[in-house]
């Protein structure tokens, strides 16, 4: 089925008088607090159907919208590939299709809604605003690279507001491409309270990064071609951070294929979209420091909030180790290099994470994978964390003898059961038991967990007293 064809049938049922279904389920409120109450471990929240529905004509933007930034954009943007992931595949139990949102040539989605933003207000404007105007917005730095590209790109100054928190990569980059940058506030809220600042100072358009209805629109376009690469899609499941990329894509894909389901995933650290949905609207959330940095939004926006609440079906959490490991997969299984955030998706669908469950095994699930621009020195703390998190990256105290050949003896079993040592501390000082012994503090690299068990039973066996860390945080003797 075409692009063209489907429009014509989507716009067809929007045309269509609505038959009045059954009332939607009244969650009470004690119920709806039940499910957002911190005790919980990583709620999975539903859509707030117990809020007042209205016509989806009358919402922020429809699928005519996209449509229209679909064929606006896509002379300047990179039309990103859909592929199946067979390794993943078989590792999740389901059939895995990544979309390669960070091949932009900026590393991110965010180009989409940029390039649509920037047109909008040059058709609505006109040439004057490229030398008496320009735009202006606070990023973390995806938005901000993407803005200050194609801002360049189609002669429009730039001027971005970045948190303290943005990663140096992304700074860099927005500089070299002619963006003027401000280093202000402590997280993208702060961050967007300064620049709005300067919107009434210097008379630039403020291009709000996940809430301007031409972004969401941008943003729905990844939809259009999810559809048309992997038709008969069963799931989609889209990281959230200020939810302008999930109201975009979930407009599109419940246009196109109303049956496909639509859930979110943020971290757990970050759960703005939660917050929102537990209060009804969006509501500020204290945010800490996470891997998906991008993600790490402390309100979600109105309009893209109150796009998702009509389409989305469902959001959960992830954790810091499922998105360790997650980018830890994608570079050793599809050699693809993904932040944090752009790897959510993925963590949420890992052994053990929330979306490791029955009604997904076996479907088609489609993730985009949103940005891919990540700092050298983070990604190798990630790498670390992730291999940490695998049981494949362990670390262990223990006793051995204080002469000669004593450490000779612990390393010579360490290498008979295979474990490569990656870091190895002597200290004589803190063991007060016997004088003749020293601690050892050793890292090693291992297989995975049937090999640590291993060895820490090989140790066990030659009388070594060992304190060995887990990585659950729990710290066995």
């Amino acid at each position: 089925m075409t692009f063209l064809s489907m429009f014509s049938s989507a716009v067809a049922r929007k045309e269509e008088p609505v038959e009045k279904k059954e009332e939607p389920k009244k969650f009470p409120k004690t119920e709806l607090k039940k499910a957002s109450s911190p005790e919980m471990k990583a709620p999975s929240l539903t859509s707030p159907k117990c809020l007042p529905r209205q016509n989806l004509n009358d919402l922020p933007i429809t699928f005519a919208d996209i449509s229209r930034a679909h064929v606006n954009i896509r002379s300047g943007v990179v039309r990103t590939t859909c592929e199946k992931s067979h390794f993943l595949s078989e590792l999740l139990g389901a059939n895995i299709y990544l979309k390669s949102e960070f091949r932009q040539f900026t590393g991110s989605f965010k180009e989409r809604g940029a390039r649509n933003a920037i047109k909008q207000l040059l058709l609505k404007h006109g040439d004057g605003f490229k030398k008496n105007g320009g735009v202006i917005a606070a990023s973390a730095g995806n938005h901000a690279l993407a803005l200050a590209f194609h801002g360049k790109e189609l002669g429009v100054p730039v001027t971005v507001v970045m948190p303290t928190v943005a990663p140096l990569a992304k700074v860099d980059k927005c500089r070299k491409f002619g963006a003027k940058i401000i280093i202000h506030g402590a997280h993208i809220g702060e961050a967007k309270i300064f620049a709005e600042k300067l919107v009434e100072s210097e008379g630039s358009c403020y291009v709000n990064g996940y809430d301007d209805p031409p972004i969401l629109a941008g943003a729905g376009t990844i939809g259009i071609e999810m559809v048309d690469d992997v038709p008969d899609m069963d799931f989609v499941i889209v990281p959230v951070g200020g939810a302008g990329l999930i109201a975009g894509i979930s407009c599109a894909v419940k246009t196109l294929k109303p049956d496909c389901k639509v859930i979110g995933v943020e971290p757990e650290r970050a759960a703005s979209y939660h917050a929102a949905m537990a209060a009804g609207k969006p509501t500020p959330f204290n945010v800490l420091s996470t891997l998906g940095d991008g993600l790490a939004v402390p309100t979600v926006g109105a309009h893209a909030f109150e796009v998702a609440r009509h389409y989305v079906d469902e959001c959960v959490l992830c954790t810091e180790k499922e998105i360790s490991i997650a980018i830890l997969r994608l570079i050793e299984n599809e050699k693809m290099v993904v932040e944090g955030g752009g790897a959510a998706g993925l963590a949420a669908l890992l052994p053990g994470a929330q979306l490791d469950r029955p009604d997904i095994k076996g479907k088609n699930v489609v993730i985009p994978l949103c940005g891919g621009n990540i700092d050298t020195t983070t990604l190798g703390r990630v790498i670390d964390r992730g291999l940490a998190a695998d049981d494949r990256l362990c670390n262990f105290v223990g006793s051995v003898s204080d002469r000669p050949g004593g450490i000779a003896n612990l390393t010579a079993i360490l290498a008979a059961e295979g474990a490569s040592i990656k870091d190895i501390y002597h200290e004589r000082a803190w063991l007060h038991t016997s004088v003749d012994q020293v601690q050892i503090k050793c890292v090693v690299e291992l297989q995975g967990k049937d090999h640590a068990e291993r060895l820490q039973n090989a140790l066990h066996a030659k009388g070594y007293p060992l304190v060995w860390n887990k990585n659950d945080g729990k710290i066995k003797v």
